[in-house]
């Protein structure tokens, strides 16, 4: 029997029974849009973490390194390690701390989160300018009088997060600043920051507190192994300061001995993955009692239609139907059922997860700020396997009553009823 034939009389045979066929198809439509939901809500969820925690620059490497005898680096050693470890990075660039109290001409700050750098660290960390720009090479190289806002200190220097601070002046400190740029963040929980050229923070700020503990940044190049570069990284850091190796399970260290920490954003990418897809496989099985039971539901039907049907069966028996037609027929209804309902099922899944986005937006909002706006995400390879799912309920299922059919003898099936 060729396909077509297959196609018309199972189009023939479920719309014949339209009530029975949607009420299989509807277990369906629930079991694939509780995978669907589930699975975009999941990845959605990992999508806004990955955003707010920053951890999209994969190239990203964070590096503290304390050697012995209570020295820290200062930034002629991060250009050092720069040059030695070329081969894996782009570049290395280290930046340091200072908090110190602020004000503009309508209000202050009690401490604002001064983070000295160089251009570089933007690139490293993924920052732009939502206003104006970022200071320049020059500009760091001059050390001039000019800074970037970040997190809320627009907000509560300038009364909005909106407001347009670009060429206004701050006092931080005992010296007035000018507002070159601000960068907006999308995170839950703001503080007070600000982003001045290292040249400047260490004339004006750091050198007078006499704090020089400098962290590093690293850029890897593109394509290269992270685990690999933070590996070469230890190493360096290990032999040129004469840091003793960590003894197995060791998780406390002494200043006096010295120690470095290196953490690669795409570790922490892998650990992500590694949650979200014990959570997505929990979702599948939450679901998939969804589509057992819709299974059963399709087993059911079939049986009902082989029964109802077993005279056709002798009459195509007869004139020379073999049991892998039979079979055919039978199997492609329940395909058909399993297809249409995982289309179905999809549209309705991701309906789904827009709205528990929603709801699951409004409450992360009332407890944590920020936007809490969730977003939900179906990759290609959540519809695959979807589809997959359908065409092997449709097999699994519908095999038994279909090989029950196939195997009539059609002399008895003639003489039913």
């Amino acid at each position: 029997m060729k396909f077509r034939d297959l196609a018309y009389e199972t189009s023939s045979a479920l719309l014949a029974n339209r009530a029975r066929s949607l009420l299989t198809i509807l277990g369906i439509v629930i079991g694939i849009a509780a995978v669907i939901a589930m699975t975009a809500l999941i990845d959605g969820v990992k999508a806004q973490l990955v955003g707010q925690l920053g951890l999209n620059m994969s190239r990203t490497v964070s590096i503290t390194c304390w050697p012995p005898g209570n020295q820290p680096l200062d930034r002629d050693d991060i250009e050092e390690m720069g040059q030695a470890l070329a081969g894996d990075y782009e570049f290395v660039t280290g930046y340091t701390y200072a908090g110190v109290p602020a004000s503009s001409s309508t209000a202050e700050v009690e401490y604002l989160s001064i983070t000295a750098c160089e251009p570089a660290y933007f690139q490293g960390m993924g920052l732009s300018a939502t206003q104006g720009r970022l200071f320049t090479e020059e500009e760091e190289e001059d050390g001039a009088m000019v800074v970037v806002l970040g997190g809320s200190s627009v907000q509560n220097l300038f009364g909005s997060p909106d407001a347009d601070c670009v060429g206004k002046t701050v006092r931080i400190g005992s010296s007035q600043y000018t507002v070159v740029g601000a960068i907006k963040t999308d995170t839950p929980y703001q503080s007070d920051i600000a982003y001045m050229p290292a040249s400047t923070a260490v004339t004006r700020l750091i050198g007078r507190s006499g704090y020089n503990s400098w962290q590093i940044l690293g850029f890897a190049r593109e394509g290269s192994d992270m685990y690999a570069v933070a590996a070469n990284t230890e190493s360096y850091l290990y032999q040129r300061y004469n840091i003793p190796y960590p003894e197995e399970g060791q998780t406390s260290f002494s200043s006096d001995e010295g120690y470095v920490y290196v953490q690669t954003a795409q570790a922490l990418i892998d650990q992500l993955d590694a949650t979200t897809a014990t959570f997505r496989m929990l979702a599948l099985a939450v679901a998939s009692i969804s589509l057992l039971v819709g299974g059963i539901g399709i087993m059911n039907m079939m049986l009902t239609n082989v029964t109802e049907r077993i005279r056709e069966i002798g009459l195509r028996k007869a004139l020379g139907a073999r049991r892998g037609d039979i079979t055919g027929q039978f199997l492609l209804e329940s395909v058909t059922i399993c297809i249409v309902g995982g289309v179905i099922g999809v549209g309705v899944g991701y309906g789904g997860a827009w709205l528990l986005a929603s709801v699951a937006g409004s409450a992360l909002s009332s407890m944590m700020g920020g936007s809490g706006e969730l977003v939900p995400v179906i990759s290609p390879a959540t519809v695959a396997m979807a589809t997959g799912i359908c065409v092997g309920i449709g097999v699994v299922f519908g095999w038994y009553p279909a090989r029950r059919g196939a195997k009539m003898d059609p002399v008895e099936a003639l003489r039913y009823q």
